[in-house]
């Protein structure tokens, strides 16, 4: 029941069927409706894997993380797509705005998918009605299929619009939760991934009904306490709100996966300033600045490590994310290690305004100027505390000459050309300003390019502030 009125409260969740390839369908008809097809990276660079099919190709046997070759093989007369963000982070945008007009209360989860409180939504007819009508608006006007969960909260929301698709409309509620949800092996749960099945099942517990009758405290006692979160999941018990404002930014990060391993740090220099530009380009976008950047390596081998600094001042400079991250590959890396991937991600996010407000405080409300001296010898670091800072970049370093050298930085200056350098590549694509060390011919260059570059996962893109909707299409639009 909801806190507002006795009526039973109604959620929606609006999950889009094979989203990707739904929107090259939506936008080229007569080339991919009704044909199979799967969006794909391209084997030369490790990314040849199938990321979505449509279900016509599912339906012939093509599944998500085949590689091209083994979907090929498979589906011979499949359509091969490359993948196209910009596209899909247009009608991404198009489908909640459709649902939003009818309801404010929408939570976006996924770049396809949401939660919707239609619970007070002025409506002649059922909730069914009401989702079906959704359904409908969505494929008549955008030519998008989606499949919708109806029930009192968004865990079996959740669960319902999984249960058919495409374009499935499912409802679980109290009553029907015993038939329809409890039979499911515990895999199949909302919120349990691959090792907690695993850990479920080895205790006897391979059921989503198993689970709801399973003791909270010996649950809790063996998962902490998120096994009693899962016992009162599998009993339909959820009172998590429709949060309807964007959740706060915590980290913003890029990674890539390498066509060839990197064994030489200068090489591995020029990945990582590709990747500082745009992490601090996502991060500047959203006015906001970080005080910890993390460093990910994954080697040959497949092991992955991460190692962070923190930051004396919070920032989004791309020049001090380059200089940090370079420092932890120096301080880090092994001899004659093969990396294939790399990663910065700048975390512990706060807005440029409250960084600014704490560092007047920090000053009885005097402003804190920063200026660095042209002919200083000590690090970023030093010149903006007073303080050396151990082991960042040392004079010995193979990996020093890769840096502009500490005294030409002027952190007013390099914010006011940020700026200036900001508003030329939204304007007119990322590639028209470029640092010098990112005109050289290396991989790491395509994470420019934003149509055909981006995850799921990225909700950030998704609500930049007013003003910056999208990204400029690769340099080739204004």
């Amino acid at each position: 029941m909801n806190a507002k009125s006795p009526v039973p409260r109604a959620v929606l969740h609006i999950d889009m069927n094979a989203f990707y390839c739904s929107c090259h369908a939506a936008a080229e008809p007569k080339r991919y409706a009704g044909r199979p097809t799967a969006v794909a990276g391209s084997p030369e660079t490790r990314h040849g894997v199938v990321v979505t099919a449509s279900y016509e190709a599912r339906s012939r046997g093509v599944r998500a993380t085949m590689t091209v070759t083994q979907a090929l093989r498979t589906c011979p007369e499949l359509l091969l797509i490359a993948p196209d963000f910009q596209l899909y982070r247009r009608l991404s945008k198009a489908v909640f705005d459709i649902v939003r007009q009818y309801t404010p209360d929408v939570e976006v989860f996924s770049i396809d998918e949401c939660w919707a409180d239609v619970t007070h939504v002025p409506f002649c007819g059922s909730t069914s009605d009401l989702a079906r009508e959704i359904q409908k608006r969505l494929h008549r006007e955008l030519k998008l299929p989606c499949s919708i969960g109806i029930a009192p909260n968004k865990f079996l929301a959740k669960m319902a619009s999984d249960l058919h698709k495409p374009q499935g409309l499912t409802e679980i509620s109290l009553h029907n939760l015993v038939e329809v949800l409890w039979p499911m092996p515990v895999g199949q749960m909302f919120g349990v991934g691959p090792k907690t099945a695993e850990r479920l099942v080895r205790m006897g517990i391979s059921t989503i009904g198993a689970l709801a009758a399973a003791n909270p405290e010996h649950l809790s006692h063996r998962l902490g306490k998120r096994g009693r979160q899962l016992v009162e999941l599998a009993n339909g018990r959820d009172f998590a709100e429709i949060s309807s404002a964007p959740e706060p930014l915590k980290s913003i990060g890029h990674t890539i996966t390498l066509a060839k391993d990197l064994s030489h740090p200068e090489d591995m220099a020029t990945v990582l300033m590709n990747l500082a530009d745009q992490v601090g380009r996502r991060v500047r976008r959203h006015r906001l600045v970080g005080k910890t950047v993390q460093l990910t390596l994954r080697f040959d081998s497949r092991r992955t490590i991460t190692r962070e600094q923190t930051l004396p001042i919070p920032t989004a400079l791309t020049e001090i994310l380059y200089d940090t991250a370079l420092s932890l590959l120096h301080n880090h890396l092994p001899k004659a290690a093969k990396v294939r991937l790399l990663g910065i991600t700048l975390g512990h996010l706060q807005p440029e305004e409250t960084a600014i407000l704490e560092k007047h405080s920090r000053t009885n409300g005097t402003p804190e100027s920063i200026q660095l001296s042209l002919f200083s010898t000590g690090s970023v670091f030093e010149d903006i505390t007073g303080s050396s800072q151990q082991n960042f970049i040392p004079s010995e370093s193979p990996l020093g000459n890769a840096l502009p050298p500490p005294q030409q930085r002027n952190l007013d200056r390099l914010r006011r050309l940020s700026q200036v350098t900001d508003a030329l590549r939204d304007k007119y694509g990322e590639s028209i300003v470029l640092r010098g060390r990112m005109l050289t011919q290396d991989e790491s260059q395509h994470l420019r390019e934003h149509q055909t570059r981006g995850t799921s996962l990225q909700k950030d893109i998704l609500s930049w502030p007013e003003g910056g909707e999208t990204w400029p299409k690769d340099g080739k639009e204004t």
